[in-house]
């Protein structure tokens, strides 16, 4: 579900190959292409089953990377293609989350609008309805593009990406109850004292005089997370790093997992992620009691995400092992 940012994914397997990576006591991650897995027995038993599709596909880059990754037209296509089929995944009032982040034209101080254009697309081939739009902002993003950042001083930096909550339905399966956070200090004490100041607002909103004497058990929280993405030494990472594995270079905030899975999903409910990258979504969903699929097609990354267990999910991740996936030099 992550950004494909590196070289490493030339170690990706090519079309037709479905392996099993790995599975736990609630999933699976297959070695595979997206399409590859789609066209496969598991795929197809896959249709109708999600109730959540979380995902990061590779983000759209201007220009060509070592690792061939897609751009412009080319990259519209291919998610457009996509939608489609992953909706037929989804259960009647499943849900799909998709986190796409900025492009800038190539060798020009100018934003590309191929991520917008690329998300409308898939919106509009996989005939879903926008859910709402979340915003996931890095405060402690180096600052990009460095160009017109850094050297010419022109932009400032570029610390934020977007998530999209889509649905072919318009009322999917949610209930932000389970997604609230702790009340302010301020709200404490109100609900202690029980009183303020009732009335009519210069807003023109008419704010009762018991409006807000109800404890809900937490405030709802907006749709803008707020993150410092700076772990360096976390379980995921020491693991990668003691079998000689590159770490995925841009792996999914796992507080943002974590809302969707439980906004969005019950326990026993599938989660589906085909873009899994370091397979942060599988380990939540592990951690939350969901059942999870997840695709990657890189073996390095596949055999890294088995990290994700021993510290997330208390799950032990069966064989293969990680050699075969993986050989270390």
């Amino acid at each position: 579900m992550e950004f494909e940012g590196t070289e490493e994914a030339a170690t990706a397997v090519g079309y037709g190959v479905v392996e099993e990576g790995y599975t736990t006591k609630s999933g699976v991650m297959y070695v595979s292409l997206v399409e590859s897995f789609l066209d496969s027995a598991a795929g197809r038993k896959a249709r109708g089953t999600a109730q959540l599709l979380f995902t990061s596909p590779p983000f759209p880059l201007n220009r060509k990377k070592k690792y061939g990754n897609k751009t412009g037209e080319e990259y519209l296509t291919w998610l457009h293609d996509l939608a489609p089929r992953l909706t037929e995944l989804l259960t009647p009032d499943g849900s799909i989350v998709m986190e796409l982040g900025n492009a800038w034209e190539p060798g020009s101080p100018v934003m590309s609008t191929l991520a917008l254009e690329a998300f409308l697309a898939f919106k509009e081939a996989g005939k879903l309805n926008l859910c709402q739009q979340f915003i996931s902002h890095n405060p402690a993003r180096l600052p990009s593009p460095a160009q017109w950042v850094n050297v010419e001083r022109i932009r400032v930096k570029d610390s934020f990406t977007h998530i999209w909550w889509m649905s072919p339905t318009e009322r999917p399966k949610a209930d932000n109850r389970r997604v609230l956070t702790e009340y302010s200090e301020e709200m404490k004490d109100l609900l202690t004292r029980r009183s303020y100041n009732g009335g009519r607002r210069p807003s023109g909103h008419h704010i009762g005089h018991e409006s807000f004497f109800k404890d809900n058990g937490g405030a709802i929280p907006p749709n803008v997370f707020v993150h410092s993405n700076t772990i360096s030494t976390d379980r995921y990472r020491e693991y990668c790093r003691e079998r000689g594995i590159k770490a995925h270079p841009a792996p999914m905030q796992l507080d943002v997992v974590r809302f969707f899975i439980k906004m969005l999903t019950d326990p026993g409910d599938l989660v589906l992620d085909p873009f899994g990258g370091s397979n942060s979504t599988g380990a939540i969903a592990e951690e939350l009691e969901r059942k999870w699929i997840a695709v990657e097609p890189n073996r390095e990354y596949v055999a890294g995400s088995m990290g994700r267990f021993l510290q997330f999910a208390g799950a032990n991740p069966s064989s293969p092992q990680q050699g075969v996936l993986f050989s270390e030099p």
